[in-house]
């Protein structure tokens, strides 16, 4: 039996070259993408939200992060511009910090994992912007991808922690 073989990455020709994938001949399908951030925060940080001199960071962060996800191709070289039809993202407080949670959707020929990506990272640098002046030992961890749906790769739901 033959060695499995490696799989080919598709941002990359022949010749080892970064090029954008061509999606011209895949069928559009709805596509949704979940990703998530957390922002860990002190204590007293976490205190002084209510209160924040520069305003509400949980807002300022959702609206940075749909902001954010319909300017994805802008960030990222290879990503296509897509037309969404729908973002949604939710900053939370819970122990230790922030939850950030986003959504992406579209109806195309390619995936919105990277728009729900990029929407949960600037949401957590925008809590981040918003609240340093009061501790610079913030951390953004656990940036990751949730949940996916549509697509020839079909479905994917990340496994709950130690399983």
């Amino acid at each position: 039996m033959p060695p499995p073989r490696k799989p080919r990455l598709s941002h990359y020709d022949s010749s080892g070259r970064a090029r954008m994938v061509d999606v011209s001949a895949k069928t559009a399908t709805r596509r949704t993408a979940t990703a998530s951030a957390f922002v860990e925060l002190s204590k007293k940080v976490l205190a002084a939200l209510p209160s924040n001199p520069k305003g509400d960071p949980l807002e300022t962060a959702r609206l940075a992060g749909i902001q954010a996800a319909k300017r994805t191709s802008e960030l990222i070289p290879m990503c296509h511009p897509l037309p969404l039809t729908h973002v949604d993202v939710q900053a939370e407080i819970a122990p230790g910090g922030i939850r950030i949670t986003a959504t992406a959707a579209t109806t195309g020929p390619t995936g919105v994992e990277m728009e729900a990506l990029t929407a949960a990272a600037v949401a957590a640098l925008t809590v981040y912007d918003m609240t340093k002046a009061l501790d610079k030992s913030i951390v953004i961890r656990e940036l990751r991808l949730e949940s996916k749906s549509g697509g020839k790769s079909g479905d994917y739901q990340r496994s709950p922690r130690g399983k």
